[in-house]
């Protein structure tokens, strides 16, 4: 079973309660303000930011003013298509080899459990692969990312305990370089995106990618945990200022009923969900893709 048809089954409560008040929403307005502010309304309540959710609302009324058609479901293959749209905006590239993926993220979201996943991931599409340990804070956190890599079949570069995270990523590009290695996954500690001197401890391990492996496709991937709601979008926004975001890993999107802010991801922060897990299994997490999220939402 491929990850997005588990992805309909885990959403479709979320698809039933959004299609009911869709329904409820036809069946008592028509086209006109008090109906675009009840969109609105059930947008909010499915975690899309008040601005997003605006600009959703104001796109679909655009485009039906245009069509001059306004049975449901014509508006709902409007909204369909605009919410796919706003997502296909921030879309980038599948990443080149060699690359380097960096991923940060508050205590808690699944960072060394995505490392796992995302080695099996490369590894099924037949690349070489390397995880580098730079969560050196966090007791037995090498053991368990070496736990993760056992599975994975893939190899492992750690340092003691309370060793300079910058340190195990230097060692591990240089040993990437070395073997032809084409991924470098690296895993990094749970940290407040409130604290500065965690923040600037990430930016030095993003200077020494950059200063050592330049020719490396340099990834920096934020874990979220899907059921965290609205307030995934500030940790985003706090992480992308510190260290300049190219994405999103979405963790834990079969325990979430509503998902919205994925679009505010996009829409507010250029910033595009690039791989997905619904799951506990190794191959619980593949590629995003944002045309077959919107259909197992609405």
């Amino acid at each position: 079973m491929g990850i997005f048809n588990k992805l309909f089954g885990a959403l479709k409560k979320s698809k039933d309660n959004f299609s009911e008040k869709l329904r409820v929403l036809f069946s008592k307005n028509k086209l006109g303000d008090e109906f675009y502010e009840e969109l609105e309304e059930i947008l909010i309540s499915s975690d899309v930011s008040v601005t997003t959710a605006q600009e959703v609302v104001e796109r679909v009324k655009e485009k039906a003013i245009e069509g001059r058609m306004k049975d449901e479901e014509y508006v709902t293959g409007l909204l369909r298509g605009t919410l796919t749209e706003m997502l296909e905006e921030s879309e980038v590239e599948p990443p080149s080899y060699p690359c380097v993926i960096m991923l940060v993220g508050v205590n808690g979201v699944g960072k060394t459990t995505t490392v796992g996943k995302l080695a099996h991931y490369f590894l099924s599409q037949g690349k070489t692969v390397t995880v580098a340990a730079a969560d050196t804070f966090r007791a037995a956190a090498s053991e368990q990312l070496s736990v993760w890599a056992d599975r994975a079949k893939v190899r492992i570069v750690k340092h003691e305990e309370g060793s300079d995270p910058s340190a195990v990523i230097y060692d591990a590009v240089s040993s990437a370089k070395a073997k032809g290695t084409d991924v470098v996954i690296v895993d990094t500690a749970g940290r407040l995106h409130v604290k500065e001197n965690l923040m600037n401890e990430l930016r030095k391990m993003d200077r020494v990618v950059t200063r050592e492996y330049p020719e490396a496709d340099f990834l920096k991937l934020l874990v979220l945990d899907a059921t965290t709601g609205q307030n995934a979008v500030n940790q985003a926004r706090v992480f992308d200022e510190a260290v300049e975001l190219d994405g999103i890993v979405l963790t834990k999107l079969d325990g979430t009923a509503k998902g919205g802010f994925v679009f505010s991801l996009s829409s507010e922060l250029s910033l595009p969900v690039i791989f997905a897990g619904v799951g506990e299994k190794m191959d619980d997490l593949e590629m995003f893709d944002s045309k077959s999220f919107v259909e197992a939402i609405l």
